[in-house]
């Protein structure tokens, strides 16, 4: 799903995505028939975990179907959704039922007042928290909250962040603030590094770095050494992971997308609707993985102010 009911600066500032602004017709997106054909073929092709995000993915109508179509895919071992949980609430259980494993909540502050002015002024921290509550209640454990890390805007906000998950099974991941797209406006004097961001965790609470649970993992894990859980660390900045990356997105009109920082993708949506064979949807989705050499994250600060100069695919498009 394109569409969204935040607007956050970092991903779909207000100023462009307007009341005006005309976002993906319904024709113009993958119906779930051809999702499920896509990662039906994905699976046959050894990709073992899916996730579904946005955009605001809980806006699709009839989601949890299209869950219930993907969680019966052979292979499928993991099926996840990023959502900003405003919507959760409601729907976690029916998404649990019908085969989701894991949830993801954006949630990059617990200050109200900073709250609003990340999301754009919509939600509430109240109904965020409300969805967490419910999707531990469905059984989608360990939830794990996403929060973008911006200095001057939310940085001194993270420690009441931690504090309000630690102790239970809810994992926070700190994320640098990234320059996704090219409408956020991005500045690198707003990156908070991790490794700044540990240091003054640590002055709180001590930490232990813990091995990766698998290769291509994005984040970092530590946990506390009161036993009180598990927080994470997202350095596509400072640290990137571009060489371990085994992630491939799928934009709601059926775009292929090698990179999250990629500027062109590949049309499947062209091939479904053309008549091509799952043989044929096969051998496109290989030759497309196996000629990627998508290195961004570790050719930015080469790249200078010509960062800016990319036309890079939004975050709302292809998600985070």
């Amino acid at each position: 799903m394109d569409r969204c009911n935040f607007r956050c600066p970092y991903c779909m500032p207000r100023e462009t995505y307007h009341e005006r602004y005309e976002f993906l017709k319904s024709a113009e997106r993958l119906s779930f028939e051809e999702i499920t054909r896509i990662a039906r073929v994905a699976a046959g092709l050894g990709v073992s975990k899916l996730r579904l995000t946005g955009g605001e993915p809980l806006l699709r109508t009839g989601l949890a179907d299209l869950v219930g179509e993907l969680s019966t895919i052979d292979g499928v071992e993991d099926l996840a959704l990023t959502t900003n949980g405003i919507l959760l609430a409601q729907q976690a259980a029916r998404l649990q039922a019908n085969g989701l494993k894991r949830v993801t909540v954006s949630l990059d502050t617990l200050d109200e007042e900073v709250f609003h002015r990340m999301s754009g002024g919509f939600g509430g921290v109240a109904k965020v928290l409300d969805g967490i509550d419910a999707a531990l209640e469905a059984g989608l454990a360990p939830v794990k909250v996403n929060a973008v890390v911006q200095r001057g805007v939310n940085d001194q906000t993270i420690p009441a962040l931690l504090e309000r998950f630690r102790g239970t099974p809810v994992i926070v991941r700190l994320i640098e603030y990234m320059d996704v797209g090219n409408r956020n406006h991005w500045d690198r004097v707003q990156v908070v590094p991790s490794a700044e961001l540990l240091a003054r965790i640590r002055a709180l609470w001590p930490l232990t770095p813990q091995p990766g649970h698998y290769r291509g993992e994005v984040a970092e894990r530590y946990t506390y050494d009161d036993g009180a859980g598990e927080i994470g660390f997202i350095s596509s900045i400072s640290a990137p992971f571009c060489g371990a990356c085994s992630r491939a997105r799928l934009s709601s009109e059926g775009m292929l997308y090698t990179c999250l920082f990629a500027t062109s993708g590949t049309d499947l949506r062209g091939l479904l609707r053309g008549g091509a064979s799952d043989q044929e949807l096969a051998s496109r989705l290989a030759e497309v993985w196996t000629a990627r050499q998508d290195r961004y994250s570790e050719q930015r600060a080469a790249l200078g102010e010509r960062v800016h100069e990319l036309h890079k695919i939004e975050m709302n498009y292809i998600g985070g």
